[in-house]
């Protein structure tokens, strides 16, 4: 698998990722680290706490993280998230919460496709 057919896979947007990393290399190098990243089971325990301060952060940095690496899906599940919660005074809307964890559980996958067929 490539990386641009992994980028598909995920819903993501290669083109927006080769112009802000230059090389395949350096998006591979930082797409292969992204499982790595606990900012997924973060949100999942603030939403099980209820821990809406907690969830609010969780949210934005996957928004962040997903969007700097152009993972578009996820970037925009968990930027709908981060603004539901922006205000912090509302639980964490459960429909938006289940789209962001789909989108993250399509991006993982896409990823350890790739890595798989390296």
């Amino acid at each position: 698998m490539t990386i641009q057919e992994c980028y598909t896979l995920m819903k993501g947007d290669y083109e927006n990722a080769k112009r802000r990393l230059m090389k395949d290399t350096l998006i591979s190098k930082y797409m292969l680290r992204f499982p790595q990243d606990d900012s997924m089971a973060k949100l999942e325990n603030a939403v099980a706490q209820k821990d809406r301060e907690g969830a609010f952060v969780a949210a934005h940095t996957l928004k962040g993280v997903s969007a700097n690496l152009a993972f578009n899906w996820l970037s925009r599940t968990s930027s709908e998230l981060t603004e539901q919660l922006r205000d912090r005074t509302d639980d964490p809307d459960l429909k938006l919460f289940e789209a962001v964890k789909e989108s993250y559980n399509a991006t993982i996958a896409a990823i350890k496709a790739y890595e798989s067929s390296l």
